[in-house]
């Protein structure tokens, strides 16, 4: 799916994020608001995960709605 639709439609996009990353809290899904880079950045934050290691997951999580 393409990422400006998530944009657009964050509120019905962030239940299935917090679905996904249950580590990241209602206020993180507010601040982030769907941009990607924000969301990059938080699911790092909360996971320690490597750059590419959540641009991958993103685009495989968004490539499967």
């Amino acid at each position: 799916m393409n990422w400006d639709r998530i944009e657009g439609n964050w509120k019905q996009f962030s239940g299935k994020v917090k679905e996904k990353w249950g580590k990241l809290t209602d206020d993180d899904l507010a601040a982030i608001n769907g941009r990607r880079d924000q969301l990059e950045g938080k699911i790092q934050e909360r996971y320690g995960y490597a750059r590419d290691q959540v641009k991958k997951e993103l685009d495989d999580w968004s490539g499967s709605l």
